[in-house]
């Protein structure tokens, strides 16, 4: 399980500090999430990105109720230690084979 998001401080720019339950700590930089639109385009308004919190319930950064960033990503990209082996999108999934167990035999496991 990934660790939650405790502390975050505004760092400039797009840039914020983020401190995780486990005591790591790393810096964030959100500028690539400007070119991602949609609810995104709000990170446009240097008032509005500055305006991040942190959701203690759910552990991780939220700007209003609008914006929220997975504790998983943010982790990653703080620590510098990669997604967990079950968001690698290159990883095998094993879903499949939990629903219906036949289906490893299907694909040659």
């Amino acid at each position: 399980m990934v660790p939650d998001v405790a502390m975050a401080t505004y760092q400039g720019e797009y840039r914020i500090e983020l401190e995780f339950e486990d005591g790591k700590k790393g810096v964030v930089d959100f500028s690539r999430y400007l070119k991602r639109g949609g609810v995104f385009e709000r990170f446009k308004d240097p008032e509005f990105f500055r305006s991040f919190s942190v959701n203690p319930e759910f552990g991780t950064l939220v700007w209003g109720d609008e914006i929220d960033i997975a504790p998983e990503i943010l982790y990653a990209e703080a620590t510098g230690t990669g997604f967990p082996p079950w968001m690698d999108p290159e990883g095998p999934s094993t879903a499949n084979e939990r629903l219906h167990p036949d289906s490893a035999r299907t694909r040659g496991g």
